[in-house]
Order: structure tokens, then C-alpha cells, then sequence
């Protein structure tokens, strides 16, 4: 049994230059180190994030005080633990919090320690990360859902919607759907360029041009698809990151315009662009408690991956309520909104079974860590969303892809999209 020594945490900064913790766990000559990303567009149910507020040398974003929880509440209790022991190392940083949305430890040191154990478990194995989750073999590469246009909290432009992307739908290998990706971006860039715009990029990398409206992203991106040699709505997929939450006032919604409009209404413009621009996949596209709105969504069009981000927030209870209530087709799935890898897991697992696709997805202050590439293959995840083919800690996810594929080889295999 491999027993973990010692468990220590280190502030260090994610991709927005904010504070963020690294764990790293030791067992008797080797250890494993992560680090927790953070969300800009969050939903009112995630696990907590703990912060010291009142620190004014960081302005209040430091974490000093959960690291501090990690190097001694956390460190003395997992203490003796056998690494490879996942459930119940999760469970003991569970009950040591003793709170719904882990706020005394902070779901942020407790993610950190969790993904830390899973990395050192796999080395003391000598696996592949991706080899240590639900799939033992027959693995398949997941679709990228990649963020070529951002606006919202993302972005400092004028855009409603938060995260315009495309999807490689008929790409036959991973490295396929880089090239497509590769080449459509690149096309947008010199588009954008051309028009006199700026071709600066948001938080998740994807360009952030100043322009005011959806229908003037979205035709952009279907220009640069056309101009790439590509067929929009068979080739690639355009699909969408509402965030709904930020453009909800009254049972009303500000999607499409500035002007907020009734549920049906909004419905309604929702199946004029979709017919328009081919749409395939439209995530948050009413509010987190909204429930009434998802169904009546659900129900007024077919074939469109409907997936519920803050809606769920990665957290089974919510997930039970949104089946019932027929709310979506697919759930986003991020470690640090429930946090830990073990409950994180168990959703996947009761997603899969109900019928849903899972997306394993990255945050908008992210960083160089790669678990999520892992994560994905190894949950037979059929999608992942990490940004776009710009910075270094969005890419490093899509380099991990390419690796993880070479090293498939010939048994190398797409997920099925449809």
C-alpha cells in the first residue's frame, strides 16, 4: 500500500495573473502536484472558493488562508492514507469541511489535494492518467468545442452571448479536428483583420472584436468556415455559450438584443438563428433556476445538444432535478464546481447513464495543468471545451489530446458525436 507522507500547498497564479493553489502529495519517494482553476461566469450552486477577502496586498484574491487549511488540517488528516484509495480520501476532505458547498476548507484547496492524489496514484502505478478513470479500454478522443469568438464576462466588447464556438463533426482523428480548427481561426483572424477590427483575444483566447451584435459574430464564423474550404452545419458545427444567468431580469432575457423579452420570445429567436446559422449546440440558455424556460426549450427543438452549465454546476442533485424536469440532452462538466474527483466522477457516471453527453470542460482562469484532456478520454467523454488554439494554458490541453492519441496508436478512435 502506497501511504501518503504529507500533503503541501503553494500559491501560485492562473491564466487571468489571479492567486490560485497547487497542491502537491508526497508518498515515500515521489510525489504529484495540481492546481485548481477558477471561474469568471459562475453559477450560484458551485462548491465554494475560498479566498482572503480581506487581504489587501492582493487585493482580496489570495489564498493564503486555504493553503494554509491544506498544509495542516488537510495534510494531518490524510496523513497515512493508501493513495490509490480515491472515494475515500475525497469522503475524509468531505466530513473535515462539513458543509454543502465545502465552505470551510474551500472547495478550492480540497480539488487541488483530490486531482494531486489521482496524478500520484496513476505515477506510482506507471499508468497514463486517462487510464485510471472509468474506461479501461477502447478509448475514443473527444470532439473540441472551440472558442473562436468570445464576448460576455469574457470579453470586454459589446456581444450578449458569452462563447461562440465550432465543432469538427466529421474530422476522423484528433489531429484532424486541430487542422480544421487550426484553419478556420486562422481564416477568422485575417477576416476580422480585414474589416479594420482587432484581433485581441479574450480570457479563453478566442477573438474578442469590437462589434455589437450576435448575427455579426456568427456570420464571421461562417464566412471563415466557407473561406477554409469547409461546409457549415456538416463539415463544422457552430455552436454556443450563452450564460444566460448574466442576461436574465424578471422571467425576462436580453439574448439577442439589449431589450429583454419574454421566454417565448426569446425562444423564438433562438430557432431563427439556429435555422439561420445551423446551430448545433446551445449551452445556458436560460438561467440557473429557470427551470420552466429549459423545458419549454427542450421541447420546441429537435436535433440541438441542449447543455446545462450553471444549471447543474457538476452536481448530481441538480442533475436529478433537470432529468426530471427534461430540462437538457448533455452536461458541462467542471471539476472545481462540486470539488473533488470522486463526485465529479459519479455525475459523469449517472449523466452516461440517463442518456446525456458529457463535456469535460476548462475554466476562464485556467493553467498550464492538463487533468481535463485526461479526464475526458478516460470518462468516454464525447466533447471537451478548453478555449481556443491560443495561450499556452488552453493549448496545453489540446497538446495532451495529440499525446494521448499518438500514444493510442492505431486503436486510436473519435467519440460519436451524434
Amino acid at each position: 500500500m502506497s501511504k501518503i507522507l504529507k500533503v503541501k500547498a503553494r500559491q501560485v497564479y492562473d491564466s487571468r495573473g489571479n492567486p490560485t493553489i497547487e497542491a502537491e502529495v508526497y508518498a515515500k519517494n515521489i510525489s504529484a502536484k495540481a492546481i485548481c482553476p477558477s471561474g469568471a461566469s459562475t453559477g450560484t450552486y458551485e462548491a465554494f472558493e475560498k479566498r482572503d477577502k480581506k487581504n489587501k496586498q492582493y487585493l482580496g484574491k489570495s489564498v493564503l488562508s486555504a493553503i494554509n487549511l491544506v498544509n495542516t488540517k488537510i495534510s494531518k488528516k490524510l496523513k497515512g492514507q493508501n493513495v490509490h484509495n480515491q472515494e475515500r480520501i475525497d469522503a475524509l476532505m468531505i466530513n473535515l469541511d462539513g458543509t454543502r458547498q465545502k465552505k470551510i476548507l474551500g472547495a478550492n484547496s480540497i480539488l487541488a489535494v483530490s486531482m494531486a492524489v489521482k496524478k500520484l496514484s496513476a505515477k506510482i502505478r506507471k499508468l497514463p492518467l486517462y487510464k485510471t478513470f472509468l474506461i479501461k479500454d477502447n478509448f475514443k478522443l473527444p470532439y473540441p468545442l472551440m472558442n473562436i469568438i468570445n464576448g460576455g464576462a469574457h470579453a470586454n466588447n459589446a456581444l450578449r452571448i458569452q462563447e461562440f464556438m465550432i465543432r469538427p463533426d466529421r474530422a476522423k482523428s484528433f489531429s484532424e479536428a486541430m487542422r480544421i480548427c487550426f484553419l478556420i481561426i486562422n481564416n477568422l483572424k485575417k477576416i476580422i483583420k480585414s474589416r479594420g477590427l482587432s484581433t485581441s483575444v479574450g480570457d479563453e483566447g478566442g477573438f474578442a472584436p469590437m462589434i455589437n451584435s450576435n448575427d455579426q459574430a456568427l456570420d464571421l464564423i461562417v464566412l471563415a468556415i466557407k473561406k477554409s474550404g469547409l461546409v457549415n452545419g456538416q463539415d463544422v458545427s457552430i455552436c454556443l455559450d450563452v450564460a444566460a444567468n448574466e442576461l436574465y431580469k424578471k422571467n425576462t432575457y436580453s439574448i439577442h438584443s439589449k431589450n429583454f423579452v419574454s421566454v417565448e420570445k426569446s425562444i423564438h429567436q433562438y430557432k431563427k438563428i439556429i435555422n439561420k446559422y445551423k446551430i448545433k449546440s446551445i449551452e445556458d440558455p436560460f438561467a440557473e433556476n429557470d427551470w420552466t424556460a429549459w423545458n419549454k426549450l427542450m421541447k420546441s427543438i429537435k436535433k440541438v445538444q441542449i447543455v446545462g452549465d450553471d444549471l447543474y454546476v457538476t452536481n448530481l442533485e441538480r442533475l436529478k432535478k433537470g432529468f426530471l424536469n427534461l430540462s437538457s440532452n448533455a452536461i458541462l462538466i467542471k471539476l472545481n464546481q462540486i470539488g473533488t474527483v470522486s463526485e465529479t466522477l459519479d455525475v459523469i457516471k449517472f449523466a452516461q447513464i440517463i442518456g446525456f453527453k458529457t463535456i469535460i470542460s476548462h475554466r476562464s482562469g485556467d493553467s498550464e495543468d492538463t487533468f481535463i484532456a485526461d479526464l475526458a478520454v478516460g470518462t468516454n467523454s464525447n466533447q471537451i471545451k478548453t478555449g481556443s488554439l491560443a495561450r499556452s494554458e488552453r493549448v496545453a490541453k489540446y497538446n495532451q489530446l495529440l499525446r494521448i492519441e499518438e500514444e493510442l496508436g492505431k486503436k486510436a478512435r473519435m467519440n460519436k458525436i451524434h
